[in-house]
């Protein structure tokens, strides 16, 4: 069985998956007993090449892939006992585990597949001062009852890193990537709308993946803003969509599913039309051929990548739901004065 899970999962990366990709996906399609014996898998897959990516390294740490048990015994025996599951019961895990893995598609390969000899690596990253200021101002947005002072409170936060993000660009050399961001089933395409507006208002591209997923195409910094804004606008979207139905009565159109669709993809457009407008790149010839070549860049890849995209239409079904999103959007003062 060990041998077969890693067959299976060397076949993945040499199709473009990525630890956190195999960890999501069986996240939505398997119980936790799959997803604990999936994380011992890639631990013990990652342990034998010699050399990973970073970003590698990272997506294990982060579902913390480790090897725990003693490599002279069989890992499903241990894993079976450490769990108190029966051999058999343990054999049908991975049984389930398999049926998933094998059926996933090719994805763009987006990263160098384990094994593969690695040069320097440049990694550009939002300053952590930074980075710490506009944590605090998305916590704040986050836990605030008052849409309009989230709304501010997020500005700050996108208008903080975009300046961040131009002041560094004439000196840096561009380091144009390619990223996945998995997002919750439920209102999957109102979700996935947050993040598209997000990553337009940061020179970031990105295209939609039926399997629960966004990929996004930019600059390493701007990908790495687009990440830390959309989930917490996420976070605010679906708090001021729950709080449109409120007090609502039961099997009312405001707490309808079409309602609550409408809602985020209206409240979507309008902070996209929104954030857009802040984020206009101040007069300064300097930035105008970086801004210019960065956009060559972004198409490029996207367009390497992404071969054979369409565009999908998603329909809004409720008039109310639509309103209701555009005026909880409206409500928010986006322009921050600066100091």
């Amino acid at each position: 069985m060990a041998a077969v899970l890693d067959e299976t999962l060397d076949h993945l990366w040499d199709h473009g998956w990525l630890p956190a990709d195999v960890y999501e996906i069986v996240k939505r399609n398997e119980d936790e007993r799959a997803l604990s014996f999936l994380v011992d898998a890639l631990a013990r897959n990652a342990s034998r090449y010699k050399s990973l990516h970073p970003r590698w390294t990272e997506q294990l740490a982060e579902i913390d892939a480790t090897s725990w048990w003693d490599e002279s015994e069989p890992h499903l025996t241990q894993w079976a006992t450490r769990h108190i599951e029966l051999p058999d019961d343990a054999v049908a895990v991975v049984v389930a585990l398999l049926a998933v893995l094998i059926t996933l598609p090719g994805l763009p390969a987006i990263l160098p597949r384990p094994g593969t000899p690695l040069a320097d690596v440049t990694h550009h990253s939002v300053d952590p001062k930074i980075l710490k200021r506009v944590r605090s101002l998305l916590a704040k947005a986050e836990s605030t009852p008052f849409p309009d002072e989230a709304e501010a409170l997020s500005a700050k936060a996108q208008e903080l890193v975009t300046r961040h993000a131009l002041e560094r660009m004439p000196s840096e050399a561009p380091t144009t990537a390619s990223r996945r961001l998995w997002l919750d089933k439920r209102y999957f395409d109102g979700k996935a709308h947050v993040v598209h507006v997000v990553a337009d208002a940061n020179r970031c591209r990105a295209v939609v993946y039926d399997l629960g997923f966004v990929a996004l195409v930019g600059e390493e910094l701007d990908l790495e803003i687009v990440e830390l804004l959309s989930a917490s606008l996420l976070i605010q979207a679906t708090r001021a969509m729950v709080a449109a139905g409120e007090g609502a009565r039961k099997g009312s159109e405001a707490r309808s599913l079409a309602y609550r669709k409408s809602f985020l993809l209206s409240y979507a457009h309008r902070i996209g039309e929104r954030l857009k407008t802040a984020n206009t790149p101040p007069p300064d010839d300097r930035l105008l051929p970086v801004l210019a070549a960065r956009k060559r860049d972004v198409d490029t890849l996207f367009t390497a990548l992404f071969t054979k995209t369409t565009t999908k239409s998603t329909p809004v079904r409720s008039e109310a739901g639509w309103q209701a999103g555009r005026a909880a959007a409206d409500k928010a003062n986006l322009d921050v004065d600066r100091p």
